[in-house]
């Protein structure tokens, strides 16, 4: 099984992230005017999912065609051992524990205009 999240304020107008077998686990509002920086918005919109599938490359397409470029918002899924991060047009898989992958991905995170303290994703 593969479960994620996405923000919905991440995602582009016009997207669609519907990828089949697709799974609505819980969608949550929060108030996050204690950490948005510069530009995001003050509350969030966290649209938990999760799939049977096993295409992990085609839910990261997915996901990386539907986020918003330019302004470093992310979504991240576990499959298996694997810890996917993706952002707009890049996607990064490691294994769990790896902090080289991990740190690539923190790398380009911050590259593109990530926050610091939103760089915390949960192996």
């Amino acid at each position: 099984m593969i479960s994620g999240y996405v923000i919905g304020e991440s995602l582009r107008t016009g997207a669609v992230f519907a990828p089949g077998g697709l799974r609505l686990r819980r969608v949550t509002r929060l108030d996050l005017s204690g950490s948005a920086t510069a530009g995001q918005p003050t509350a969030w919109t966290f649209v938990e999912w999760e799939t049977d599938s096993d295409d992990v490359t085609g839910l990261a397409a997915a996901l990386a065609d539907a986020l918003e470029p330019g302004n470093g918002w992310y979504a991240d899924f576990t499959a298996g051992e694997d810890h996917v991060v993706v952002f707009a047009g890049k996607v990064f898989r490691y294994r769990r524990g790896d902090a080289a992958g991990r740190a690539d991905a923190i790398a380009y995170g911050r590259s593109v205009g990530t926050p610091e303290h939103q760089l915390d994703w949960q192996e």
